[in-house]
Formats: structure tokens, sequence, C-alpha cells
């Protein structure tokens, strides 16, 4: 099965809102003075699934998501695995930034993006 436009929108609004839930926890735990942690894209991964699988059960059929989405974004992230991870990591050292966990997310969910595109051509 091939992901449709509307899916794969979806999935950048899911993939934002991870961005910007992890930027929101940065500010918090630096306000109260915790340091960061080390984050991987395998771990941006389980977290972009996680919270498919939520969407999935809350609204789903509502915003038009197929019932084997879950299966089928879990099946190309396997496939996609050791491309992101080398992508991000060679982002990562191109870089300038440091590696926060919004920088993870966001270079782990650009790469898988550009691989789901690759694969529906």
């Amino acid at each position: 099965m091939a992901l449709s436009g509307h899916v794969v929108g979806l999935l950048k609004e899911y993939m934002q809102d991870l961005v910007v839930q992890a930027e929101q926890e940065a500010a918090a735990h630096q306000s109260f003075g915790f340091s960061q942690t080390s984050y991987r894209s395998d771990q941006a991964i389980s977290d972009l699934l996680a919270i498919l699988d939520d969407r999935i059960e809350s609204e789903g059929v509502q915003v038009g998501l197929p019932e084997d989405v879950l299966h089928e974004m879990w099946s190309l992230c396997n496939e996609a695995r050791d491309h992101l991870t080398d992508q991000v990591w060679l982002d990562r050292n191109v870089s300038d930034q440091p590696a926060s966990k919004a920088k993870v997310r966001e270079l782990t969910y650009h790469a898988l993006i550009k691989f789901l595109e690759a694969k529906q051509r």
C-alpha cells in the first residue's frame, strides 16, 4: 500500500506536533535547570508511531486514516531505520546546532518524509 497524500499530510502535522512538544519540553526543563538527555532517531520514530496509534484511536475515522496505516508505517519505518540513523548522524555532524530532542526529531522526520516520497515514485 502506498500512503496517500492525505495520510502523508497528517503525518507531517503529527511530526510537527512532536517537534513543538520537544521544544516546549526543553524550555520547561531548562527553566528548572535540568540538562538535556541524549535522544536518538529510533526514539523519534517510536514517538511518531505512538502518536499515530493514539490519533488513530481518538480521531482516525474522522480524519480519514486507513485502518492499516499504523502497520504500514511501522513496516516503512523499520525498512528506513538504517537510512534514518545514518542520515540523522550526518545531518547532526554537519550542523553547528546542538542535537536537542527537537532537532533530532526534526532531522529524523525530514529524512523519513524524503524516504517515503522516494518510495512512492
